[in-house]
Formats: C-alpha cells, structure tokens, sequence
C-alpha cells in the first residue's frame, strides 16, 4: 500500500509540474506578444495555444501546431502580420528565459513560413465565401452559379447521364424606375424566390434585372414556376414606389450538352 501511495503521489507531482510549466510558458509567451503588439489581450488566449505549449515543453517538432495555430489565428480575426509577431514571441521565450522582445528575423523561417501559410489557407477560405453571395438580394453569384453547374456536369458525366437541370430566370423590366426602386425589385424577387425554392436549388442574381434558379425537372415546376411570377407581381404592384414597373418574366432554359456551353448560356442570360 505505500509504495501504491508514493507512486500516486509521484504521478500527482509530474502532472502537477507539467501543468505548472505549461501555464509558465504559456504566460511569459503573451506577456512577450503583446509587447510585441499583440492588439487585444483578452482574445490572445486559445485551445491551440495550449498545443503549442505542450509540445514545445516536450521539444517536439512545432510544424503542425503552429499550423493549427495559424489558423485558429485566421478564423479569429487576426491579421498575418500579428500572428507572425505572436510566433516570433514564442520562439523568443523559448530560446532564451530572458527574453521578451520577439524578433521576427531570428525566427526560424520554416515556423513562420507553415504558420503563415495556414493562416492564408483559411483566409482566402473566409474570402471565397463571402464573394459567393451578392450582399443586398443574398443570391449567389453568377461565378458561383458557374462553379455549381461544373458540379452538376461532372456528376451526370461520371454517371453516364444526361444533366437533370434546367435554369429558370425571372426577369423584371426596369426601364421605368431609377436608383433604389430598381434595387428593392430585386430584393423582392430573391426573397419570392426563397419562398418557392426552398429546396436545394441554387439561386443566383446574374445582372441588374435578371434572377435565376437552378433546380432539377421535375414535376411541380411549372406550378412553382407560375406561382413565383404570380407572387412578384402582386409584391410589386402593392408597392407605391415599384407599381409602375413592365412585366415580370419568367422562363425555363434547358441546359445544352457541355459546361463551357452552360456558361456562354449564363452569361447570355446576364445580358438580357
């Protein structure tokens, strides 16, 4: 029994150390980032800085959790330049007690490389999604629209089948209003659009009066596709700012055999 105990005991003092080193390293190392400049002290601390202490109290090689790091960094909101800093403070607490000041230059170039590039990974990530959508009606793109029917192509020719698609655009004529009028038209039509196509259809703005779904043939299209003209109609002419608008338009376009073909039919369709 007491050898049980003084082995408790030991394992309770080990853990006890390393927790205690864990949580030295781990306060030296943001003292030093915010001296360095670290902007926000209250948002420095993360699960993935914990990683990195524990592998580095261990010397294991830092590669990957700087990586996630790096990129915990970039989802939080924190430029490059900071997270790059915040990487020079760690290596300067670590290669000398004494030290506060990071240096970025005597960082080494393989650590802040791999941070940097896993920083900029879910940077143009976060990018991307934001491009995808059109900011006032919400539709995605007219180069999302493009990306979604690659998909679409690549899928029926892997099953040896013809594309089930078919593009329906709503059109609003425009011609008698200006400035914002012409803008909440189309917010309303996105939003009718929504309404009957909430499925997994893709909906897209492509130009300045012209709406498009994505959806499969299927056997309640017409009736939806009547329904969403209907709709807008009635939306705008209770509008007093929008009553006076031409006709909506609505139409079904058959996709044509090839993808480079779906976006010359795409970019035709903006045009209109």
């Amino acid at each position: 029994m007491a050898v049980r105990e003084a082995g408790s005991r030991s394992s309770r003092g080990d853990a006890n150390g390393a927790e205690a080193a864990l949580r030295t390293l781990r306060a030296r190392w943001r003292r030093a980032s915010i001296a360095a400049g670290w902007r926000y002290p209250s948002d420095w601390a993360l699960p993935e800085v914990d990683v990195v202490c524990a592998s580095a109290l261990v010397k294991a090689d830092l590669a990957d959790p700087l990586g996630e790091l790096g990129r915990a960094r970039a989802a939080s909101g924190a430029g490059l330049d900071e997270t790059l800093m915040d990487v020079a403070a760690l290596h300067a607490v670590l290669t000398d007690p004494r030290l506060v000041a990071a240096n970025p230059d005597a960082t080494p170039s393989r650590l802040l490389r791999l941070t940097a590039l896993a920083w900029a990974d879910v940077s143009t990530q976060e990018i991307a999604r934001s491009e995808v959508r059109e900011s006032l009606t919400g539709l995605s793109t007219a180069a999302y629209l493009r990306t979604r029917l690659g998909e679409i192509y690549r899928q029926a020719d892997r099953d040896g089948q013809q594309v089930g698609h078919v593009l329906l655009t709503v059109s609003i004529d425009l011609s008698a209003v200006v400035g914002w009028s012409r803008l909440m038209a189309m917010v309303l039509a996105a939003d009718v659009l929504r309404q009957v196509f909430d499925g997994g259809e893709s909906l897209a703005l492509l130009g300045p009066s012209v709406a498009v779904v994505l959806t499969e043939r299927e056997p309640e299209l017409a009736k939806r596709s009547a329904d969403a003209q209907l709709m807008l109609a009635e939306r705008l002419s209770v509008d007093p700012q929008l009553h006076t608008l031409g006709p909506v338009e609505v139409r079904l376009h058959r996709l044509p055999p090839t993808h480079d073909q779906a976006c010359e039919l795409v970019d035709s369709l903006g045009r209109t």
